[in-house]
């Protein structure tokens, strides 16, 4: 029993040893066959939004996301992605035309968004990364209870800002 537990707790301390995760690479087209790719955004911080056009969190968290621009410039870039198998390119488009997006909404088919959320219990939307500047997985948060202060409220900006060593 005793060497179980002392087995469990060395895999603890090297998985938590590991660090950060690299976001796993991109290219993806948007409603206007243009192209964003994961390296498009290197040196930058992005915010990388995974969303449902009918999910009122995203919509709500779509106000969230118009204050990053203004507020950090060009340090910082956002993306959001859609599912195409999911959502019709016209819910997207009257989305992106009905919360008057500024930042892009690519358009996925399911692989990119589960090479990055690797538990389908956790496939809840919106979900979210912040990713470094050196393409690190440095936060990422599904909707709950416990994580509305980043949808909804400022919370989000305090990771940002870490990152920026604002």
């Amino acid at each position: 029993m005793r060497t179980i537990l002392i087995t469990l707790l060395c895999s603890l301390a090297l998985a938590a040893a590991e660090g950060p995760r690299r976001a796993p690479g991109f290219a993806l087209p948007d409603l206007k066959l243009q192209f964003h790719d994961l390296a498009d955004y290197r040196g930058k911080v992005l915010v990388l939004e995974f969303l449902k056009t009918d999910c009122p969190h995203c919509a709500a968290f779509a106000e969230v996301l118009a204050q990053i621009q203004p507020k950090y410039g060009d340090k910082v870039a956002v993306l959001a992605v859609a599912n195409i198998k999911t959502d019709s390119a016209q819910n997207i488009a009257q989305y992106i035309a009905g919360h008057k997006l500024t930042y892009p909404v690519a358009l996925d088919e399911g692989q990119m968004m589960f090479s990055y959320i690797l538990s389908p219990q956790s496939a809840e939307m919106p979900h979210v990364y912040v990713i470094d500047a050196a393409g690190y997985i440095r936060a990422d948060y599904e909707y709950t209870a416990l994580t509305r202060n980043v949808f909804e409220g400022k919370a989000l900006f305090t990771d940002i800002d870490r990152l920026l060593k604002k």
